[in-house]
């Protein structure tokens, strides 16, 4: 990870104010250097990953993930058949919107490289049916505050004051049984998620992004609100990434 003031621990059981503060100026600086999208995503989960841990430092998160809008034809090549695989033989045309993944970090080898990733490399947004047939992508997108029509139709998102009382912020307290949280069996329980936390907004370019936190500790409303401010730095720092700059390879 790139060099970062050392601001100690973040307590995602009890992120005060200025917690907050510190994370959003770590963040920024440490993704100063970058020189694509994909690299400043990978400093800012590894910097979550990290630092999110209790007082004798062990790390309060599984995993960790950043992922953004991006049109299929802009994807890497591996990307595209991925997405490719999931759309059974149906063409995908150059402007369909892909929930890419950009960075993962997390507790086992294949969750730091996104390459590996089996299942989420990148999830075609074909129409807004199959958006809301899926809970945890569909909950993500509104809390964050994108209309998800506008979305899938392939205009800039439009950004849209959230209905619900997380202020922008995607957060489920109570993992474990949970409709909005798939996967329970194969990674919810064995890996013993008790809270989801995910932020995000819209880039320069007007995509969406969205950082994504699964965490061993119990996350209240009321630290699950600050990470609002952290989608906000995040988008300051990632601000002077344009369409030329976005993968690392």
């Amino acid at each position: 990870m790139a060099n970062t003031r050392d601001f100690g621990t973040l307590d995602v059981t009890d992120f005060t104010v200025g917690a907050m503060l510190r994370a959003g100026v770590a963040i920024r600086g440490a993704v100063r250097d970058a020189t694509s999208l994909e690299a400043a995503a990978d400093i800012v989960v590894r910097y979550l990953y990290q630092r999110c841990a209790d007082d004798a430092g062990a790390r309060s998160c599984a995993l960790v993930r950043f992922y953004k809008t991006h049109p299929y034809g802009g994807l890497p090549a591996e990307v595209q058949q991925f997405v490719d695989r999931q759309l059974d033989g149906e063409p995908a045309g150059d402007d369909l919107r892909c929930l890419a993944l950009m960075a993962t970090a997390g507790e086992l080898p294949a969750w730091n490289d996104r390459r590996s990733s089996r299942g989420h490399q990148a999830i075609p947004l074909s129409s807004a049916e199959s958006i809301r047939a899926a809970p945890m992508i569909v909950r993500l997108i509104e809390d964050i505050g994108i209309d998800i029509d506008t979305l899938v139709g392939g205009a800039e998102p439009a950004r849209q004051a959230p209905a619900s009382r997380n202020y922008g912020v995607f957060h489920v307290e109570d993992a474990i049984g949970s409709a909005s949280i798939p996967a329970q069996e194969e990674f919810v329980i064995p890996h013993r998620i008790a809270s989801v936390v995910g932020f995000g907004g819209l880039l320069r370019s007007g995509e969406m992004f969205a950082v994504v936190l699964f965490s061993r500790e119990r996350i209240p409303a009321a630290s699950a609100a600050r990470f609002k401010a952290i989608a906000l730095d995040v988008r300051s720092a990632l601000f002077s990434f344009d369409d030329a700059a976005i993968w690392a390879h």
